[in-house]
């Protein structure tokens, strides 16, 4: 079962949204951030990665940079750029990049069905990370950016959103990157009571992208727990705010490798220990066009990849994925990177910047070779949750990345720490 919840959302004035609306904090640097709010007293970069208002020699998890990030947020209602809604409501969010369409439902989720595994998870976390989200919320006393869950569909949900966007969204807007937003409010009593009913039914959710998000939202909670006597679980601070999209609208591209070097081969070398796993060939395409191949690019070209069958072996769910045959076959085995999540030989480039950004950081001198992938699918990330597997990281990028500060959860007044 489900619970999903409504709130009442901080959300901007709808002819500031799209001044307002930033991308995730977790995939733009501090210097892009910087760039992309330049000039721009609405953006909620200010928010959440507050560390552009201080020069570089101010550490991003510096405690100036959590109260100026609430001060940035306290701002913004004084003046009435964010407005919260008096009713609890459901809200309907739609992307359309290019022919590609997701609709999902913002909603708040039970932080217990987090941790009792309820909701799926296919990712590890980092605790530096986890910690710095968890000292965000209990500055701000919100989550000001909605964690990207799945579920598999159901047609009666999609009848319900199917008829709420019918009518026109109460904000529109095209975002820098040519993404159209969309957002529907969702205050009809009945209505949310359907959709409550309905997520009942969903026997899971899964998170797509925002682990670290959603595990900060469980640490919040915990700690809240051991301060408030007689805690209800009805309290804001016992459920975290996600956008749930349905298992057949996500997108996911690769997420491509670039590494320093070759080790201690030479080109030669290094090609051979190739030819010992993989039959190799010249290729134009500089991605492979089907599962279980990789594409390289080194010394100015591109191969194809196709890894050699000696014997037959029965793999889990996560070892039959591309991502896990690479990092044994290239990665671990012939350039001896075991731990990509800490290796700084190892970099890893979302599939949105395209080949050609590989291209750039070979022929740059930066990397010494780059690879490309054909996607994680969304039933391979559905397969690897049921079972309780962990993909390994930078497994799957999602596109189009949802917006931070559309929609904001106020938690109403935390517990002193």
């Amino acid at each position: 079962m489900a619970r999903i919840k409504p709130f009442k959302s901080l959300r901007p004035e709808p002819k500031l949204a799209s001044k307002v609306a930033s991308l995730p904090y977790d995939v733009v640097s501090r210097d892009e951030a910087f760039e992309l709010s330049k000039g721009n007293p609405f953006s909620f970069y200010r928010v959440v990665k507050a560390e552009i208002d201080f020069p570089a020699e101010i550490e991003e998890s510096s405690t100036k940079v959590y109260k100026k990030a609430k001060e940035n947020l306290d701002r913004m209602i004084k003046n009435k750029i964010l407005v919260q809604d008096s009713k609890a409501s459901f809200y309907i969010y739609r992307q359309k990049m290019g022919n590609h369409v997701q609709t999902g439902i913002v909603a708040c989720v039970d932080i217990d069905e987090y941790v009792s595994s309820l909701i799926k998870k296919h990712e590890l976390t980092r605790k530096d990370k986890e910690q710095d989200r968890t000292r965000h919320v209990q500055a701000l006393q919100a989550n000001t950016g909605p964690v990207f869950l799945t579920y598999r569909k159901k047609d009666d949900i999609d009848k319900v959103v199917n008829d709420i966007t019918s009518s026109a969204p109460a904000v529109v807007f095209i975002s820098e990157d040519k993404v159209t937003h969309e957002c529907w409010v969702v205050d009809n009593d009945d209505v949310i009571d359907e959709l409550i009913k309905l997520f009942k039914s969903v026997p899971s959710l899964y998170v797509a992208d925002g682990h670290h998000r959603l595990a900060s939202a469980a640490n919040v909670a915990e700690i809240c727990r051991k301060k408030v006597k007689d805690y209800t679980g009805e309290e804001e601070f016992n459920f975290a705010m996600t956008v749930i999209f349905p298992h057949d609208r996500m997108q996911i591209l690769p997420y491509n490798r670039v590494v320093k070097d070759t080790g201690c081969f030479t080109k030669d070398e290094f090609l051979a220990k190739l030819a010992q796993e993989f039959d190799i060939s010249d290729i134009k395409e500089k991605r492979p066009l089907k599962k279980g191949r990789f594409a390289m690019y080194f010394d100015k070209g591109w191969y194809l990849l196709r890894p050699r069958d000696t014997e037959d072996k029965i793999m889990d769910v996560v070892e039959e994925l591309d991502v896990s045959i690479f990092q044994e076959k290239v990665l671990s085995k012939i350039l001896g990177i075991t731990d990509p999540r800490t290796d700084n030989r190892l970099g890893f480039i979302g599939g949105i910047k395209g080949e050609a950004k590989l291209e750039e950081l070979v022929d740059s001198g930066e990397y010494k070779v780059a690879f490309s992938f054909c996607p994680t699918s969304i039933d391979e990330l559905l397969s690897v949750a049921d079972v309780g597997g962990i993909m390994p990281p930078k497994s799957t990028w999602f596109e189009p990345k949802l917006r931070s500060g559309l929609f904001i959860h106020m938690l109403n007044g935390l517990p002193n720490k």
